[in-house]
């Protein structure tokens, strides 16, 4: 089988889990981490920022894993595919956070929410750009509104193409806007680029009604057909929790899609966690894949951040053995 094909097949046997190394994660050493770690734990596509770069150092962790696989008698079926994920005006997903120094009275608040460990201190207070993901829990708890995000839409029609080269199979288009001429613009622009395999839209209902979020699907529906996946999102960045609540609006989400009838791929995403296929079998959601990003990178950051981590076989054995639970008891439930 060619690989749309073998992916089709996975998605149909709901066997697909989805690391979201985050759009906005520009740090190439994370990346390249996450993906060796998820790889070996039996992700099927490795989500990143549309950055050639990114899409490099995903390609060397998964490569990285391939190198390993023996040392721990794990045997990868399939070589995961890379999609790039890109974002129109008003999309968190590809925001980048900053502090106004004038406001900032120097309380730390942001740096000891961040996630991404993006905020450090420099004299004054500042934000990493490369690692922030725009999730906003930051300016959530700045009690003097010193934090604003900024948006700069790259060339894609450039750089697209060039994550192609470097490795990019799929791609996804982040459409959180009520903007519909703007969706659809780039929705037919990753049409022209990827025409052999699917290409993704991410959608949530924090500004559509559930009449217009599958209006929306219909139209690409009908220029994408068979191609086309669904990432019905419930609270995009909700947080890193592992309970049944946090993940219950990305199962409604994805309820809402398949009982539309519009015959797509549906992945759960949006405050995921090792509960979300649960759930979803739970209440008769049979989607065809989970796609986890904060709760799954919550979980093997103490392991992955040690300077040691690529030599450390121990540090690594045991990032994989909790990444295999997150990813084993998703998949269990969908299709067990």
């Amino acid at each position: 089988m060619n690989r749309f094909a073998t992916l089709k097949s996975l998605l149909e046997q709901r066997r697909v889990f989805k690391l979201v190394c985050g759009a906005g994660n520009e740090d190439p050493e994370e990346v390249r981490r996450l993906s060796m770690i998820y790889t070996l734990a039996g992700a099927i596509i490795h989500d990143v920022s549309a950055n050639t770069d990114i899409v490099k150092a995903a390609a060397k962790g998964i490569d990285d894993a391939y190198a390993l696989a023996d040392n721990f008698k794990i045997n990868i079926n399939i070589r995961p595919y890379i999609n790039v994920s890109i974002g129109i005006k008003g999309d968190p997903h590809i925001r980048k956070a900053y502090i106004i120094t004038e406001k900032c009275i120097g309380c730390g608040s942001c740096a000891d929410v961040c996630r991404q460990e993006a905020i450090i201190k420099k004299g004054e207070w500042l934000v990493e750009e490369y690692r922030c993901i725009g999730c906003g829990d930051c300016e959530n708890v700045c009690p003097s509104s010193a934090i604003y995000f900024t948006f700069k839409k790259p060339d894609f029609k450039k750089i697209l193409p060039e994550c192609v080269d470097a490795g990019c199979e799929i791609m996804e288009l982040h459409g959180v806007s009520e903007d519909d001429e703007a969706v659809m613009n780039d929705w037919l622009l990753l049409n022209e680029i990827i025409t052999d395999n699917f290409i993704s839209v991410c959608l949530d209902r924090s500004l559509l009604s559930n009449k217009h979020l599958i209006q929306r699907i219909k139209k690409m529906y009908d220029i994408t057909g068979e191609r086309m996946i669904v990432q019905a999102d419930g609270v995009p960045m909700s947080g890193e929790g592992d309970d049944f609540n946090t993940t219950l609006q990305a199962v409604a989400c994805a309820d809402i899609v398949i009982k539309s009838g519009i015959p797509v791929i549906v992945l759960i995403s949006g405050g995921t966690n090792s509960k979300s296929g649960i759930l979803a079998k739970q209440c008769g959601v049979n989607a065809h894949g989970i796609s986890v990003g904060s709760y799954a990178r919550k979980i093997v950051r103490p392991f992955i951040k040690n300077e040691n981590f690529m030599y450390d076989k121990d540090l690594i054995k045991k990032s994989i053995e909790i990444a295999q639970h997150l990813v084993k008891s998703n998949m269990d439930a969908l299709n067990g």
